[in-house]
């Protein structure tokens, strides 16, 4: 059923705030804002990411290049389409703006607790007003919004835990520059994970 326009008018409100946040920029951090984030209201699933790269932030859509084909490579075993689920669900992060290149100039920053902070206000609305069935954090930030901070990846991947209603299943964060998804072993956590996805997908009324 379509969101109801107080719903839309609430999501639309909160969108435009993000769009014009300039909180970490005055707290001093070197960010480029531009929050990225795409979906619909009438999402049932919602994929959250660390923050845009430098491609999200030129695109402005989420997991737009070489993470996003590895990602909805994943996704598509489960039987999600890319092209659907960008029209029809929900993408966000942990933080909406691109947070530049990291100091050692290999790959991106992560984004201090500070940031994080500052924008988590945000996530929490967006999930407040979307209310989605499945949640899928991507990455160890992600993750750590639903999982003790120093929980491994082999311990957590290819589970899930319910959290008021809503199934979370984690995945490793997609990344080329990332080790993790290319260890055999490993491979088999992630495909649990989508075996997971896929069964909690059919029982969504989409």
């Amino acid at each position: 059923m379509p969101a109801d326009n107080q719903k839309l008018e609430a999501i639309q409100q909160l969108q435009q705030k993000m769009r014009l946040c300039r909180l970490c920029i005055t707290a001093g951090f070197d960010v480029f804002p531009r929050a990225i984030f795409s979906g619909s209201p009438d999402a049932k699933m919602m994929i959250i990411g660390q923050a845009p790269g430098i491609t999200e932030k030129e695109a402005g859509r989420p997991f737009n290049a070489g993470s996003g084909t590895r990602l909805f490579k994943w996704l598509s075993q489960a039987g999600i389409d890319e092209d659907w689920f960008r029209e029809t669900q929900y993408m966000t992060a942990v933080t909406k703006c691109y947070p530049g290149r990291s100091i050692s100039g290999s790959g991106d920053r992560v984004p201090s607790r500070t940031e994080q902070r500052l924008c988590r206000p945000y996530l929490d609305k967006e999930i407040d007003l979307i209310k989605p069935q499945l949640i899928m954090p991507v990455g160890k930030l992600a993750i750590s919004l639903f999982y003790p901070v120093n929980t491994s990846l082999n311990a957590i991947i290819g589970t899930s835990k319910n959290l008021d209603g809503t199934k979370i299943i984690p995945l490793p964060h997609p990344s080329g520059a990332s080790r993790w998804h290319q260890i055999e072993k490993n491979r088999f956590l992630i495909q649990k994970a989508i075996e997971l996805i896929q069964s909690t997908v059919h029982s969504i009324n989409l």
